[in-house]
């Protein structure tokens, strides 16, 4: 422990801009379930719906982005300019490019919402909302491409800051558009997709303007050679980014199914379930933050030669986030009859809300470890085989498994959410041995003697 303890303060300095930076993405669905959960319980779980559906093209968008922070890392810890420079226009590029996809991907949601077995009313309002959601997608996808940009630089504080003025600009707006407030017109549900559309759109031109400008980031700026995207560059980052938006998409993707499954319990669990997730989804991106500090550090000390540095930082991240999360385990346990109110006031809902808390209060540890295994070993550029330990644990182990415990033997949505705990605890561990023999000087130099072999004639 002695040996790491160099690593956890600046680990803790990267860690918390990302950690309230990440938060801004899940208070953007706080926000609006707390807004609209005052109208009914209808209202609520189609905002649920919507944001589980939409959440896998979020995630998968956002995990794509991220393949550039590695590189940035690394190439940062050589000083390789040129690179840098090459990295930054193939960022916004590959970012923005996805944006449009997603946006476009979004719109045929509303079509396959009826498919999903969910009650008719939640299916009509959720399809109006995700159409609408789906558009944000694009701003904040330009607003990854130059934020990842920047957090491998070490420069998380700007997003921070970003991502609390949006969530502020959300809120207002989100409250006068469904509410009618300030003269503003009452859309009631459909107000708080418009409130996240514009807040997003502002957090893409402010974070562009900041990079683009800023003092900082002249050297960067001034080795862009051209502003169209080198292929190698951009494929490198793509066979990066793709398997952390795929892992990061089964997951999320896991989550929402156990909603859907929530859903043909009837409208009372499915609402219960989205307060619930949200109140996770906030720890869970708390813990994300540390992540992406343990991908910045890993990479920066992996890309300079310091491989055991890299495993010590590693380490650190861990140590942080198990403390972390075994605080906020402890809260939610204490808390879990309170916080439901804050959504709702249905009996029905905030006493099976509670009940679930309880089981997301369970997972609290292997959530958090599992997420920093996931950007450790980002940093060490390994990022297909976590997706393959994903996907396993995830669909072929928690889904069926809750499927079983929630309807086969009767246990409803805190079965459903066991097999979520199996499954994060699955990953967890799996990812932890594996960034142990990752970094481990044996294994890396067997490694390397490998690399250096020349190839048979």
């Amino acid at each position: 422990m002695e040996k790491l303890r160099p690593h956890l303060r600046p680990t803790l300095l990267l860690a918390y801009p990302v950690m309230l930076s990440q938060l801004g993405h899940v208070l953007v669905n706080f926000v609006d379930s707390v807004v609209v959960g005052h109208i009914g319980k209808v209202p609520l779980a189609a905002v649920g719906v919507g944001v589980s559906t939409t959440s896998v093209l979020l995630v998968l968008g956002i995990g794509l982005s991220m393949g550039t922070v590695p590189l940035v890392a690394a190439a940062d810890g050589r000083r390789d300019l040129p690179e840098l420079g090459r990295l930054l226009v193939a960022s916004v590029w590959m970012s923005a490019l996805a944006g449009l996809v997603l946006a476009g991907l979004g719109q045929l949601l509303p079509s396959l919402l009826y498919l999903l077995g969910q009650p008719s009313e939640v299916v009509r309002l959720a399809g109006p909302w995700v159409q609408v959601i789906s558009l944000s997608l694009f701003p904040l996808m330009v607003f990854q491409g130059f934020r990842e940009f920047a957090a491998g630089l070490g420069l998380t504080r700007q997003a921070m800051w970003l991502s609390i003025l949006a969530n502020g600009l959300n809120g207002v707006l989100c409250y006068a558009f469904v509410y009618g407030r300030w003269g503003a017109p009452e859309m009631r549900m459909m107000g708080s997709a418009w409130a996240t559309l514009i807040a997003r759109g502002m957090m893409a031109a402010f974070m562009a303007a900041y990079v683009l400008n800023a003092k900082r980031l002249r050297e960067e700026r001034a080795a862009v050679t051209s502003l169209l995207p080198a292929g190698a560059t951009i494929r490198r980052a793509a066979d990066l980014g793709a398997p952390i938006g795929v892992q990061m998409a089964l997951e999320v993707g896991a989550f929402g199914l156990s909603l859907l499954m929530a859903g043909w319990l009837g409208v009372t669990t499915e609402a219960a379930h989205k307060v619930a997730i949200d109140v996770a989804s906030m720890t869970y991106m708390a813990a994300s933050g540390i992540a992406a500090a343990a991908t910045i550090r890993v990479g920066n000390l992996r890309g300079s030669g310091n491989l055991g540095g890299a495993r010590q930082a590693g380490f650190a991240a861990y140590w942080l986030t198990f403390g972390f999360m075994g605080v906020m385990a402890a809260l939610l346990i204490m808390t879990r009859h309170i916080v439901p109110y804050v959504y709702i006031t249905d009996p029905q809902v905030v006493a099976q809300a509670s009940t679930l808390l309880l089981v997301a209060a369970l997972f609290q540890v292997s959530d958090g470890l599992q997420v920093v295994g996931l950007g450790a070993l980002r940093g060490l550029e390994d990022v297909k085989v976590p997706s393959v330990v994903a996907l396993l644990a995830y669909w072929a182990v928690a889904l069926p498994l809750g499927y079983f415990l929630g309807f086969k033997l009767g246990m409803g949505a805190p079965g459903v959410w066991t097999g979520l705990l199996v499954g994060l605890t699955i990953v967890a561990v799996v990812l932890l041995q594996r960034f142990r023999r990752e970094t481990e000087p044996e294994f890396a130099a067997t490694l390397a003697a490998s690399a250096e072999e020349p190839a048979a004639v």
